[in-house]
């Protein structure tokens, strides 16, 4: 590891659900050509918290942690998400809906997900090594990493928590945002990934947490204040040109699942593009101001990697093989005539469709080894 290459540089992984497969092709790609990145601050919100986490808490380099990530990815199908037997799913999900609809009597425990997600759990577990990160404290130690952010939701408060681990960071708070100390386990990586109404709240600490993307503003900002100088964020999100954006994505009154599709890429996928333009008009305000009066504030310098083909439009070829009850309750929510479906591509955890998310994002590693130079120079 050279430490004067990766000094100060960051690594932020956003949300997206199944497209977080699309990442860890790009790191893959991006390790496997340059040996010597490995960044010292990684974030992580929502499934990009699931890639960090792993990461972060690996047994060996950078690159070899791209290499079991991948696989990782290569080995998760629907039912290592959650339960896909039809009476338990048809069971969560009849009772979120009609809580929604016509209320749930206190008297009965309360149904928080759509969906069980004990099997990503243990999927975890078992991938991670244990409930507990250990190994994050040992990079730490060892200067591989300086420090870690995990991204959750409180919903009692409404606040986004930055769960954190480092050997040289101090805990910050700002308005709706804050970020503390702790040692990382497993179940802050749930609740960080936990997508709302889908999948339950996660208990942490006596608190209830849900996906960090849910109210996430800046969600560069945890490695600017862990002390990044530069940053590298891979998103999800692909921009379609000038006249790819005027194309109506379907026609008529939109579907429950066309306007939770908008709401999921409000939250997850947009957001990136919005604080990824904010810090760059910050860095070209910050160069006209001698050094001396800038207040602690610094040049952050800024590599957004996204998706070359749209990975909602890609879903619709994929979506068919889901386990059948899930696709009937996802048809019913009328997305299938939708040509990008953001909802179903957030949860299309097929073999198949993630092998080609992870090599889309190979083939974009590849073609942006240029702009990653740069960045590392």
């Amino acid at each position: 590891m050279s430490t004067s290459i990766n000094e100060g540089l960051a690594l932020f992984l956003g949300g997206g659900g199944a497209r977080a497969a699309y990442q860890a092709g790009v790191l893959r790609a991006f390790a496997s050509a340059r040996p010597e990145f490995e960044p010292q601050l990684l974030t992580g919100v929502s499934a990009g918290a699931i890639n960090i986490a792993h990461l972060a808490n690996r047994p060996g380099s950078f690159a070899e942690a791209t290499e079991t990530l991948e696989d990782l990815w290569r080995r998760i199908e629907v039912g290592r998400v959650f339960e896909v037997r039809t009476l338990p799913l048809l069971y969560h999900a009849m009772c979120v809906l009609s809580k929604l609809a016509i209320g749930w009597a206190p008297s009965l425990d309360p149904i928080r997900g759509m969906v069980d997600t004990a099997p990503l759990a243990e999927f975890l577990h078992e991938s991670y090594g244990s409930s507990e990160l250990l190994r994050v404290q040992e990079n730490i130690d060892r200067g591989a990493v300086r420090a870690v952010a995990l991204l959750g939701l409180e919903y009692a408060t409404g606040r986004t928590i930055s769960f954190c681990s480092g050997s040289e960071f101090h805990e910050w708070e700002r308005p709706l945002r804050r970020a503390f100390r702790t040692n990382l386990r497993l179940e802050h990586v749930m609740a960080s990934a936990a997508l709302p109404l889908f999948f339950p709240a996660v208990d942490v600490g006596g608190t209830f947490y849900g996906d960090g993307g849910v109210r996430l503003t800046a969600p560069l900002a945890s490695a600017v204040h862990l002390g990044a100088e530069r940053l590298l964020a891979i998103s999800t999100r692909y921009r379609p040109t000038g006249k790819e954006a005027e194309i109506p994505r379907f026609h008529g009154a939109p579907s429950p699942a066309q306007i939770t599709g908008n709401l999921f890429a409000a939250m997850f996928l947009d957001v990136v593009d919005q604080d990824a333009l904010q810090l760059e008009r910050i860095n070209s305000l910050i160069a006209k101001v001698p050094e001396g009066e800038r207040n602690g504030l610094r040049n952050v310098g800024l590599l957004v990697i996204r998706p070359s083909r749209d990975l909602g439009a890609l879903a619709n070829d994929f979506e068919p093989k889901l386990p059948w009850m899930f696709r009937f309750l996802l048809r019913r929510l009328g997305g299938t005539n939708d040509r990008s479906q953001v909802l179903a591509s957030t949860v299309l955890f097929q073999d198949d469709y993630l092998r080609l998310l992870l090599e889309i994002g190979e083939e974009d590693g590849h073609a942006n080894l240029d702009a990653l130079d740069k960045l590392m120079a």
